[in-house]
């Protein structure tokens, strides 16, 4: 039987893997938002000079509360910037501000990959809140309510999904930022390094984030055989 005992062992690299990829974006970000862009232009002035090149122009920036709260809302069309980054002109601040307005970008376009993750949202949502519940209800209570692991498997299938599916439309709006930030020049070859790096750093967290998902979905399958 492997609950409680050696399928824990499933998810510790993964874990390991996630605490240093956090690491890796804290310091990151800590060092290359301290180093300004010879540039001087801002994230927020940075995101919406993008915007309107890329034909998204009617897509709102806003400043966000927060550290790394950076994010694009696709329902209301708004690119939310925290507060390092939307009034800062630091290496770090430009590239993700950049970034989130990779994901603009892509909605504007319909890039296929980001569709494709939206589909997967509410089913994602919904096995990453049920999905354990109804797995654990079915060990504690028996085999005659088994059937409630395996629906619990399917939903969290959902949430793995969607977290594989999220790995392309991040890189390529770290992509799209890198390219964007270098053929208008707000940044210059050297200056993209330290870009580069934030970017990498926090694309890393997205792959942590996936390892985990599919070694907590082995782990659960594990279990569910160890019942029969």
């Amino acid at each position: 039987m492997f609950y409680g005992g050696i399928d824990w062992l499933l998810l510790l690299p993964a874990m390991l893997f996630a605490l240093i990829a956090q690491g890796m974006v804290k310091s990151a970000y800590a060092k290359y938002s301290q180093i300004g862009a010879s540039s001087r232009i801002t994230g927020d002035q940075v995101a919406r000079l993008l915007l309107n090149q890329g034909g998204a122009g009617d897509v709102t920036v806003e400043q966000i509360a927060g550290q790394l709260t950076d994010n694009y809302d696709p329902r209301k069309r708004v690119l939310h910037l925290s507060e390092g980054v939307f009034g800062s002109s630091s290496l770090a601040a430009l590239g993700i501000a950049a970034h989130e307005t990779g994901h603009a970008l892509q909605h504007h376009e319909h890039y296929m990959p980001l569709i494709a993750r939206n589909v997967v949202f509410p089913v994602a949502r919904i096995g990453s809140t049920l999905a354990f519940p109804l797995f654990f209800a079915g060990m504690i209570f028996g085999s005659g309510t088994r059937v409630l692991m395996d629906i619990g498997i399917l939903l969290f299938v959902g949430a793995v999904a969607f977290s594989v599916i999220t790995l392309p439309v991040e890189f390529n709006a770290s992509q799209r930022a890198i390219a964007l930030l270098k053929s208008q020049s707000y940044l210059g070859p050297e200056e993209l390094v330290g870009a580069k790096k934030v970017l990498r750093a926090a694309a890393m967290t997205y792959v942590a984030s996936t390892a985990t998902a599919v070694m907590q979905l082995f782990r659960l399958i594990m279990i569910r055989n160890s019942r029969d």
